[in-house]
């Protein structure tokens, strides 16, 4: 009997309706692959324990974006203690008000993982077997293989390991990996190594620093995606938020009013800048334009607000 491949007329392939589009909506694909990409120190891991969060929890991610149903998450972070693993996860859910005990995601405690070698990839496999999770984090990829990341066999064949797993196991696989100093027009093109791992993708999400801000950029193979946003990490248990969501900061101007409202008498310039953490000459451009609108007067004993008499 001929060997053939296994073939559905058109109209027979399931609707997608009748398949879930989302692990997380707008963010990324259910079951599907892809890249969290950005520079060293951009909060790449904080966001993939994001996801991991969410969609353990099926609470908002980054406070918005949908989780349509909860289910278990499996994260590897080859470069973090396994008590700073911890540590985030207790921040991530005392900001959703969640007990670390409720957690739904599941630790790989193994010293090494390499993705490039058979007997991890089976026990990878096994793993996944057992813990059935709809998500796996795994961070960072320069970590998880000894293979040459800018040759396009040696990636490719990691990576069909991985989209292997994903269909025999139904779970979206998320790597978190380096893009270079400088990168192309595209931000698929920053990423360290062969542009296989660009091709991958079926969500990707990229994490650029400009103007001192981190904007989040966000692509799928078969959505439009949302806008670009900025994102920053905040709290005394610490968390991602997206920028626009968050209160902002008081100006200068406002603080400066604010230390002179309290204060029982002028404060030296040197004093401000001491309680502001200010550069000097900023500090100054905001006193003179309040003392030209007269708003402050500057004397011998100091700076204070004009105040009205009683």
């Amino acid at each position: 009997m001929t060997d053939t491949l296994p073939v559905v007329r058109a109209s027979e392939l399931d609707d997608a309706t009748l398949t879930p589009r989302w692990l997380v909506t707008d963010l990324w694909a259910a079951s599907g692959v892809g890249v969290i990409g950005g520079h060293p120190k951009s909060g790449k891991s904080w966001l993939g324990l994001e996801l991991a969060t969410a969609v353990a929890t099926a609470t908002p991610c980054l406070g918005r974006f949908h989780v349509p149903t909860a289910g278990t998450a499996l994260v590897y972070l080859a470069e973090d203690a396994l008590h700073s693993v911890k540590e985030r996860l207790v921040s991530l859910c005392a900001h959703r008000n969640v007990h670390i005990e409720e957690l739904d995601v599941h630790v790989i405690t193994a010293p090494t993982l390499r993705l490039d070698r058979t007997s991890d990839i089976q026990r990878l496999d096994n793993t996944l077997a057992e813990i059935c999770p709809r998500l796996l984090v795994l961070d960072p990829l320069v970590r998880l293989h000894s293979s040459d990341e800018n040759s396009s066999m040696d990636i490719s064949r990691l990576l069909d390991s991985l989209r292997a797993l994903q269909r025999k196991h139904d779970t979206a696989i998320i790597l978190v990996h380096h893009t270079r100093k400088s990168g192309g027009s595209r931000q698929g093109q920053a990423l360290r190594g062969s542009s296989d791992l660009w091709a991958f993708g079926d969500s990707n999400l990229f994490i650029d620093l400009k103007d001192s801000k981190l904007v989040l950029s966000v692509e799928h193979r078969a959505a439009p995606a949302p806008e670009p946003l900025v994102i920053e990490l905040i709290g005394d248990t610490p968390h991602l938020v997206i920028a626009d969501d968050v209160s902002p900061p008081p100006s200068l101007q406002q603080r400066l009013l604010d230390e002179l409202s309290r204060a029982p008498c002028p404060l030296s310039r040197t004093e401000l800048r001491r309680r502001l953490a200010v550069n000097n000459n900023r500090l100054g451009e905001v006193i003179d334009d309040l003392i030209a609108k007269a708003t402050i007067s500057r004397g011998p004993e100091g700076i204070s607000i004009f105040r009205l008499s009683p």
